[in-house]
């Protein structure tokens, strides 16, 4: 490990290197100034120099004009360009030292990667612009794939090559070759959006590009094959479109045809827990955003999406449960959807179960499901509500009071424990399979 110094026994005389002795009698190897990051002290492992003509290592200095400063740190110089030069000679002068002290335990650094320059980012951005305009699908597949490689070689060429412009550009690019041919271009489509997957999140005239009717056109096309990574990409692209407040698009997509077919397969049939929390996510936009979501809620319940989402709340993590959560919340807001709710014998079990076990969004989420439920139950024979009396609902929700929650949650669990009790004398309150054992105060 390289330190600002090293220490080695008198045996290491035999060096031929001029050391100094401590009070321990240790000998003592010093690093030589030149060889030193003024900022940090440490030996430099990636020299490089500003405009001023000082030497800083990458890390560091990168560090500090990141923070917001464009001075010299030595000088206070204001610097010309915010692009260290790599100083190779003070590099190769590092590493001759490290092998002449290596005896002493030093370790000569690596040949660092030079980071992608602004002006290689732009060179190789101008020749994506000029392949698109010619339609050379396999010219800007070949440009898009080093740029991938790029920003994957490290974090600092994937901050240059997003603050260049990449994502804006790609975008387009993905939108003027799905306007061509989506078959003709399905490669390099293929390529760029998953560029594109690295660079999230997308700015707004990114997402303008990606959000037109030829693109989402085809990222429904990708999310409806067969290809697990074209699959993958494409709801991860649809997530970052429905994130923005464009009521127009979430509007749009879920007009398109197999557009939620293609959603729903990916939580029946999940390829990760990231795709299935991305489709959760563009489905919770759909349904509580759109403008015909009374039709889309339909077609999901149809789909089997309410049985479905129970299944998942049995076990599963924090993230996946909320979402499943806000997602069954919004199907409760239709008269099908609740029918489709109340008919399962999953529901009230589940939905009593994770109220103060998940989290405090989970829990709200789980309060207002059950008040849609029972509000609008009209069976006399109480039908969820004693169901849910049953499962230990009264004394949760109780609980849930004491404990504190936000006034729009506490107004509805004072509902629910008004009708709850008017059916307490048909059953005694048990709790078969949650007795707050482990409980956490959340609120």
């Amino acid at each position: 490990m390289m330190i600002s110094s090293w220490k080695k026994k008198r045996a290491a005389r035999r060096a031929g290197k001029e050391k100094q002795t401590n009070e321990n009698g240790e000998m003592e190897l010093t690093i030589p100034r030149d060889f030193r990051c003024p900022i940090s002290l440490d030996l430099m492992k990636d020299p490089v120099t500003l405009s001023t003509g000082i030497t800083y290592d990458r890390e560091n200095i990168e560090k500090w004009i990141e923070a917001g400063n464009f001075t010299c740190p030595l000088t206070n110089q204001v610097l010309r360009s915010l692009e260290p030069t790599p100083n190779h000679v003070i590099r190769k002068r590092i590493q001759d030292w490290c092998v002449e002290n290596r005896s002493y335990g030093i370790e000569r650094i690596p040949t660092p990667r030079v980071p992608v320059s602004s002006m290689e980012v732009l060179e190789i951005l101008s020749k994506v612009n000029v392949a698109c305009k010619k339609q050379d699908g396999e010219g800007c597949r070949r440009l898009v794939v080093k740029m991938k490689s790029l920003a994957k070689e490290s974090e600092r060429n994937k901050w240059s090559i997003v603050t260049n412009g990449a994502c804006s550009v790609l975008s387009e690019a993905f939108e003027a070759f799905s306007k061509a041919s989506f078959d003709e271009n399905v490669t390099v489509l293929e390529e760029i959006l998953s560029a594109l997957t690295i660079l999230f999140p997308l700015d707004g005239e990114a997402k303008g590009f990606l959000g037109s009717v030829s693109a989402m056109h085809c990222l429904i096309g990708f999310l409806s094959s067969g290809d697990l990574s074209r699959r993958r990409n494409a709801v991860l692209a649809l997530r970052e479109l429905v994130s923005s407040s464009d009521q127009r698009k979430v509007n749009e997509l879920a007009e398109m045809v197999g557009a939620i077919e293609a959603l729903f397969k990916l939580i029946k049939n999940p390829i990760c827990p990231t795709t299935t929390k991305a489709s959760l996510t563009v489905i919770y936009q759909i349904i509580t955003s759109s403008s015909t979501n009374e039709k889309q809620v339909a077609k999901l319940v149809n789909l089997g999406l309410v049985s479905l989402l129970l299944e998942t709340l049995v076990e599963t993590e924090r993230g996946m449960c909320e979402k499943a959560l806000g997602v069954l919340d919004g199907i409760c807001n239709s008269e099908a959807g609740r029918e489709m709710a109340c008919n399962n014998a999953m529901s009230m079990p589940v939905l009593v179960k994770k109220i103060l076990r998940v989290s405090n969004l989970a829990t709200e989420f789980s309060v207002s499901i059950l008040w849609k439920l029972c509000k609008n139950e009209k069976r006399e024979d109480g039908g969820v509500l004693v169901e849910a009396l049953q499962v230990g609902a009264f004394q949760k929700l109780l609980l849930l009071l004491q404990l504190g929650c936000v006034d729009m949650t506490k107004e509805k669990v004072s509902e629910l424990l008004k009708l709850l009790n008017l059916h307490r004398n048909k059953i005694e309150c048990v709790d078969p399979m949650d007795n707050f054992k482990d409980l956490k105060r959340s609120f």
